[in-house]
């Protein structure tokens, strides 16, 4: 049995990305001090789950009840109870631009608003897993569903006083991740079981132990102040956000951080304020979800913009249109530009695709309403701007014409490792077929940073077409050789090197010849580290009927417009869209953990939890645009968390375009709204 009697005591946080990242360490393995329902107590290993259960029957704790606080804003005030010894309130998270008072003093008029953002879980398919083994003279190995290899051999490291080459985190497939498995949960226990027993230790969480202790998407409280002059542009804007980091510090400063970062990328504001309180609470851990701070930011922010534009009396299309960054503006923070940015043109495609002007408010019985809504989202590319975004990758070529890829790339179900290979056989002339890929394994490929925000194909897949280039230029080199032909004309596809005069040579043969001739291996290693961070943007329109006497609200239809830069598997990113909507939706109208009295979740499951199934979504359309980012890999940039941050506000500003109403809190209640 493991507590923290007789466990390390030392501290740690579950974010940690890197060595020396540098935030701070409140966490255990096991705390004497149970912070949150669903907070580590004691762990038990035995030969199968039941006599495992049995055992967890039989343990008895006593423990002394200590005051509670559950809301962020509440565990601001002086007299509230501290739940970590440094008090409640993390840090304050600080960054402006321009002038606001004179922005809002000058503005022909002023919008106040508060918005209330819930707290859903990820719902991946797959539960939290993990096996840990330490062999008699090997290293102690991790089996984890995680999204950070690396992260996690640093704090297994750390915690159990290891050097790195003993410590040993592999990723086999994972079904779904959405965030929720970046943050290292159940890992250090199987470890320290396994320690104790010397041999394998499986832990596995129930679905209803996923739900309150492993992570959920931060709640949050949203002041936004806004000064606009009458024609609509937009002066200045102060946001005030409070975060409710749960019990447990985890990502609390780098999702405000990021959040704050994309409230500058979104509209040309001229002066601009944010602030940011991340503050714990005696709930669950709040960490990364898809988004990272955006959907929260975004959520209150658009819907926001519809009332201000409901107010001037202008359209809420008109209103962004008037303000949205274009192509090569500058970041007001850093001066750096956004890159080839184009939500304008999302916005204008999608508006004349859904028929945004000439839609009418059909007929209908009295106790129903319809709606249109939209929304614009934004999101990053990387880490870059924030600390060292680095990925290394190695192709080995075998003698037959295939190749090896080694990669910290974590597929987590998006597909990465097909838009990865794609790159490489666009560079090789080779077909999918003729690779295998050494993915997310500690003891075999390159350093990662991890598989989180929506990194994937801007950074992996730039080292990936570097390295394929560097075993092109080799295979060319030697062609040219063989063929007696200009390395410069040549060019690979089907498996073979092309000259212009006709005459080719097999891939295969080439690399026999610099084996066997050369005596080399054609191998490549490349280190990537991204040196510009480019913004993905996305407009989103929704179509909603509200039943005001079966309090139900159904979205029937909807269009996502997304900049993406330029499609590299088309397919994917569609597919990457339509399971945000799915998520989005969810945000706006039903997910959200909720607690008791004693701060106990009382939803912990499917059937009480309740999440858009096949069944609730929408009539969905998904259209691209596709102007290329100059420094992405092929024109491409990301998709996988820029894919939901505009749904929910769509759907919200369609809910109270329907109902004629302001909408403060989400998920929205119409329950709560009569009342």
């Amino acid at each position: 049995m493991a507590t923290c009697f007789n466990t390390p005591q030392v501290k740690y946080n579950s974010a940690l990305r890197f060595e020396r990242h540098g935030i701070p360490a409140d966490e255990l393995i096991f705390s004497p001090v149970v912070r949150f329902v669903g907070d580590r107590v004691a762990a038990v290993a035995a030969t199968s789950p039941k006599i495992a259960a049995r055992a967890l029957s039989l343990l008895d704790v006593d423990y002394e009840v200590l005051p509670a606080v559950f809301d962020p804003e509440e565990a601001l005030a002086e007299d509230a109870p501290k739940i970590q010894p440094g008090g409640n309130l993390v840090a304050e998270i600080r960054a402006e631009t321009g002038d606001l008072d004179q922005g809002l003093a000058g503005s022909d008029y002023v919008f106040t608003d508060k918005y209330y953002t819930p707290r859903p879980s990820h719902i991946a398919l797959e539960p939290h897993t993990c096996i840990a083994d330490v062999s008699r003279d090997g290293p102690l190995t991790v089996w984890s569903a995680t999204q950070n290899i690396f992260a996690f051999r640093v704090l297994l490291s750390g915690i159990f006083s290891l050097p790195m080459h003993k410590v040993r985190v592999v990723k086999p497939p994972v079904g779904g991740a959405f965030g929720g498995k970046l943050e290292m949960t159940i890992e250090p226990v199987a470890a320290a079981l396994a320690m104790m027993c010397r041999r394998p230790v499986k832990v596995e969480l129930t679905r209803r132990e996923v739900f309150f202790a492993t992570r959920t998407r931060h709640a949050a409280v949203v002041e936004i102040k806004t000064g606009v002059n009458r024609d609509g542009f937009i002066q200045a804007q102060d946001i005030k956000v409070i975060t409710n980091t749960g019990a447990y510090t985890s990502s609390a400063l780098n999702v405000l951080g990021a959040m704050i970062d994309k409230a500058f990328k979104q509209y040309r504001i001229p002066g601009m304020r944010c602030q940011g309180y991340p503050v714990l609470t005696n709930t669950p851990v709040a960490g990364a979800m898809r988004g990272y701070g955006s959907p929260q930011l975004i959520l209150a922010r658009e819907v926001h913009l519809d009332r201000v534009a409901r107010e001037l009396k202008l359209d809420p299309v008109e209103l962004r249109r008037r303000n949205l960054v274009r192509p090569g503006d500058p970041n007001p923070r850093s001066g750096a530009t956004l890159g080839d940015c184009y939500p304008l043109e999302c916005l204008e495609l999608g508006a004349r695709e859904f028929g945004w002007d000439t839609w009418r408010r059909p007929i209908l019985p009295p106790h129903k309403k319809r709606g249109i809504g939209m929304a614009v989202g934004v999101h990053g590319n990387g880490v870059y701007g924030v600390h060292a975004d680095i990925t290394g990758v190695t192709i080995t070529m075998n003698e037959d014409g295939t190749g090896i890829l080694f990669t910290g790339a974590h597929d987590l179900g998006q597909g990465v490792i097909t838009i990865l290979l794609q790159i490489a056989c666009e560079v090789l002339g080779m077909k999918q077929q003729d690779w295998s890929v050494i993915e997310a394994d500690t003891a075999y490929v390159p350093w990662d940073l991890g598989m989180y925000a929506s990194r994937g194909t801007w950074v992996i897949g730039q080292a990936v077409k570097r390295c394929a280039e560097t075993i092109a230029a080799q295979v060319k080199e030697k062609a040219a050789q063989i063929l007696n032909a200009d390395l410069e004309k040549l060019n690979l596809s089907g498996g073979r090197v092309n000259a212009p005069d006709g005459s080719s040579v097999s891939l295969r043969d080439v690399v026999w010849e610099i084996q066997q001739k050369d005596g080399r291996e054609l191998i490549a290693s490349y280190s990537h580290r991204s040196t510009f961070n480019p913004t993905s943007y996305g407009a989103d329109f929704a179509e909603v009927e509200v039943d005001l006497e079966q309090k139900t609200i159904r979205v029937i239809r909807f269009l996502a417009v997304h900049d993406v830069g330029r499609a590299i598997n088309p397919l994917l990113v569609e597919g990457q869209i339509e399971g945000g909507i799915q998520m989005g939706i969810g945000y706006a109208l039903s997910e959200d953990l909720k607690l008791d009295a004693a701060g106990k979740v009382v939803n912990a499951s499917f059937k009480k939890y309740v999440t858009p199934k096949a069944a609730d979504m929408p009539t969905l359309k998904v259209m691209l645009v596709e102007n290329g980012e100059r420094q992405g890999p092929y024109g491409a940039k990301s998709i996988g968390e820029c894919a939901t941050i505009p749904v929910a506000p769509a759907v919200a500003n369609a809910v109270a375009d329907a109902l004629g109403r302001e909408i403060h809190a989400f998920p929205i209640d119409l329950r709560a709204l009569s009342d």
